[in-house]
C-alpha cells in the first residue's frame, strides 16, 4: 500500500470541499478537469499528488486560487468563496452571472426596482 504524503492529504480535501462546494460528483469534475474519476478519488484521498497543469486546470475550471487548495483558509466563508471565485471570472462570464442573479433576485422581491 502507498504511504500518503500529508501535503496530499491536506490538498486533496481541499480539491474535494471545492468539488462538493460546487455541486459536482467526482465524475463530473473529472471530465471538467480532464482526468479519470478514478484519479480524482486517489487525489481527493491523498493517495496521489496533482501536477502543476492539473493544478492549474482545476483553478481555472473551478474560478478558485492555487492559494485556497495548496494553503487553505483559516475560517470558511461562503460569502468570500463566492465573491473570490466571481472575481476570478472573464468579463463576460461575469456578466452573465450578474445578470442571472439579478434575474433570481427580482423574482425573490429583493430588489428595489
Amino acid at each position: 500500500m502507498r504511504e500518503r504524503k500529508e501535503i496530499n492529504i491536506f490538498v486533496g480535501d481541499r480539491i474535494r470541499m471545492a468539488r462538493e462546494g460546487a455541486g459536482l460528483t467526482q465524475e463530473e469534475f473529472g471530465e471538467l478537469v480532464l482526468i479519470g474519476p478514478k484519479n480524482v478519488s486517489d487525489i481527493e484521498r491523498g493517495m496521489a499528488g496533482i501536477s502543476v497543469s492539473t493544478l492549474k486546470r482545476i483553478c481555472e475550471k473551478m474560478s478558485i486560487s492555487s492559494d485556497r487548495l495548496l494553503f487553505g483558509d483559516r475560517e470558511f466563508n461562503e460569502i468570500d468563496y463566492l465573491a473570490e471565485r466571481l472575481g476570478r471570472l472573464p468579463r463576460w462570464q461575469f456578466a452573465a452571472v450578474e445578470s442571472f442573479l439579478n434575474q433570481i433576485f427580482c423574482l425573490f422581491g429583493m430588489l428595489g426596482e
